[in-house]
C-alpha cells in the first residue's frame, strides 16, 4: 500500500550572512567554548620610590631598564631627592610606596616611633680603605693631611644629623682627632666638587660618582668614612610603611623579588653599572671609567648596623635607642 506524505508549506529563504560576519560569529562560539581563557591582562602597579641621584642606586634604574620590575607587574617611576631623610618623610606621608635612604634616617625614624620596616638591602661598602666608593675629601694644598686635621673645619654633607656626621666623626676618632669640634654644611652631592674648589668648604663627605669628579679636579682623599665606621658596613636600605606591608604583602614581595635581582645583576655586570649612571645624574667619560663601584650585598650586615646604632647615640642623633629588630626583616 503506498502512502502519500502531506506537502510541508516552504519555508521562507533567509538572507545569506556576509562572510566576515559569519567568521566572527564562528571565532565567538569558539571563544566561548574555550574553558581556560585568561581574560585581559592586569593593568601594572604603578610605583614610585624616593632615592638619591648617586651610584648607590645604580641596580634600581638597571633594573628597571632589564624588565625586571615590569616582568613582576610593576610600573617603577624613580624620583630624586637630596638624602635619605627627606626620602623617609615621603613614605611617611604617603607621597611614595618605597624608598631608598641611609641606615641612620631609617634608625632615627624609628627610634622615634615611625612604622617603617626595611624590604632589601639597598648597598654596602666594599671595606677596603682609599679604595671605597665613599671618602672624605680636600682640595689639594690645603693643609690638611689626615681624618685628625679636620677638627674644627668646615665639612660638606648632604644632610645634617645623619650618616655623614657619624661617619666623618668615626673617621677621626680613628685617627686620634677630637671628632667634637667640627661644622657640618648640608648641600647635594652634586654641589660638593665645585664648593670644594671654591673655597667654600674646607671638606667634603663625597660617594661617587661625586668622588671620581672630586679627584679628577686635584682633590685628595684623607678618609674612608665608611671603611673606618665599620668593617663591609650596610650604608643603606629600601625601605616602606608598615601599613603597605600589611595592606599589599603581594605588592611588597614582588617590589622585593625585583630589587633583589637587579642588585645580584648590577654586582654582575660593572659596566652596564658604570652606563646606566650617566643616565640619571651628569658624568663626564673619565668619571664613569674611574668610579669605585660599591658592593651589593643580597644580606644585611647586622654586626655593622648596630656598630652605626651605637655611634649615632654617642653623637646624640637618635632621641631613643635605634629599633633595629623592627626596622629589618
Amino acid at each position: 500500500m503506498k502512502v502519500t506524505l502531506p506537502r510541508l508549506p516552504a519555508l521562507p529563504r533567509l538572507p545569506a550572512l556576509p562572510r566576515f560576519l559569519v567568521l566572527l560569529l564562528v571565532a565567538a562560539a569558539l571563544t566561548g567554548c574555550t574553558s581556560d581563557d585568561p581574560g585581559p591582562q592586569d593593568a601594572p602597579d604603578r610605583v614610585s620610590v624616593g632615592v638619591i641621584p648617586i651610584i648607590d642606586v645604580a641596580p634600581a634604574y638597571l633594573g628597571r631598564a632589564k624588565g625586571f620590575f615590569a616582568s613582576r607587574g610593576i610600573d617603577l617611576t624613580l624620583v630624586p631627592e637630596q638624602g635619605g631623610a627627606a626620602i623617609v618623610q615621603g613614605v611617611l606621608a604617603g607621597k611614595y610606596p618605597f624608598g631608598f635612604s641611609n641606615a641612620t634616617s631609617l634608625m632615627a625614624a624609628t627610634a622615634g616611633g615611625a612604622p617603617l620596616r626595611a624590604v632589601a638591602n639597598g648597598v654596602a661598602s666594599t671595606g677596603r680603605p682609599g679604595r671605597d666608593f665613599s671618602a672624605v675629601v680636600v682640595r689639594d694644598g690645603s693643609g690638611i693631611r689626615s681624618a685628625k686635621d679636620l677638627a674644627g673645619k668646615k665639612i660638606a654633607v648632604n644632610t645634617l644629623k645623619n650618616l655623614g656626621d657619624t661617619t666623618v666623626r668615626a673617621s677621626i676618632r680613628k685617627d686620634g682627632g677630637n671628632a667634637g669640634d667640627l661644622r657640618f654644611e648640608a648641600m647635594p652631592f652634586a654641589a660638593m666638587p665645585s664648593a670644594l674648589q671654591a673655597g667654600t668648604v674646607d671638606a667634603a663627605w663625597v660617594v661617587e660618582p661625586q668622588l671620581s669628579e672630586a679627584l679628577t679636579q686635584g682633590s685628595q682623599v684623607v678618609a674612608s668614612n665608611y671603611v673606618d665606621t665599620a668593617a663591609n658596613l650596610t650604608v643603606a636600605l629600601y625601605f616602606a610603611g608598615t601599613a603597605l606591608l600589611e595592606k599589599d604583602p603581594d605588592l611588597a614581595a614582588r617590589f622585593t623579588a625585583a630589587i633583589d635581582e637587579s642588585l645580584a645583576y648590577a654586582a654582575a655586570h660593572p659596566e652596564q653599572v658604570r652606563d646606566i649612571i650617566g643616565t640619571y645624574t651628569p658624568i663626564t667619560d673619565v668619571v664613569r671609567t674611574a668610579m669605585i663601584l660599591p658592593d651589593w650585598p643580597h644580606d644585611i650586615n647586622r654586626a655593622s648596623l648596630d656598630r652605626l646604632a651605637e655611634l649615632g647615640t654617642e653623637d646624640g642623633i637618635f632621641t631613643a635607642p635605634p629599633r633595629l629588630d623592627q626596622l629589618l626583616p
